[in-house]
């Protein structure tokens, strides 16, 4: 399978862009923009890798689609970029110690075997989280130094449902830090 190139001279190479911004003006353009906090499990065939992720998007809700990036950099890309499924747990703020772990560099984030099982289709999935989607990988595109991954939603679990309008405890990562949404943070119904 190709992948696309997100390198927009690449594709209009007379069109100048000028120049761009750097990686740590970048950083701080998004270091001021919260993100949702998910873990994400694949198995390739290898063994289970997890990672921490604020770029879970949802893209369509009729083919239920999502999106995330994984750095190229990350100890679980290349079972990413193999992987036929994944899980992607969405989190609240219940689940931070897993965030944190998924987060934690050179761990084994399936060392404690009571915290997690294999689904019937083999997939590795967390207990207690909030709520999980298993996706069948549907494209990958190099972007950068990482890889976008986009998944069709094939089944679900909620272990703890946000009602229409409720805070739900959110859990999001805001200029390096872990913070909860809750009723005070509502500022307009």
């Amino acid at each position: 399978m190709s992948q696309p190139n997100l390198d927009p001279s690449a594709e209009h190479p007379s069109r100048h862009l000028g120049a761009s911004l750097s990686a740590d003006e970048f950083k701080t353009l998004f270091r001021g923009h919260p993100g949702g906090v998910a873990v994400i499990t694949a198995d390739a065939g290898d063994g289970p890798v997890a990672l921490t992720a604020t770029s879970v998007s949802s893209v369509s809700a009729d083919p239920p689609l999502l999106v995330f990036s994984v750095s190229a950099q990350s100890s679980a890309s290349a079972v990413l970029s193999n992987a036929e499924t994944v899980v992607v747990h969405l989190l609240d703020a219940e689940d931070l110690p897993l965030a944190k772990l998924g987060a934690t560099s050179g761990v084994d984030r399936f060392a404690d075997t009571t915290a997690w099982s294999r689904l019937t289709t083999g997939e590795p999935v967390y207990r207690g989280v909030r709520a999980w989607v298993r996706c069948a990988v549907v494209s990958r595109m190099d972007a950068g130094g990482s890889i976008v991954i986009a998944g069709h939603a094939l089944q679900s679990h909620v272990e703890r449902d946000v009602e229409p309008g409720g805070h739900g405890d959110a859990l999001v990562y805001h200029n390096r830090t872990w913070h909860r949404l809750s009723e005070r943070s509502a500022i307009e119904a």
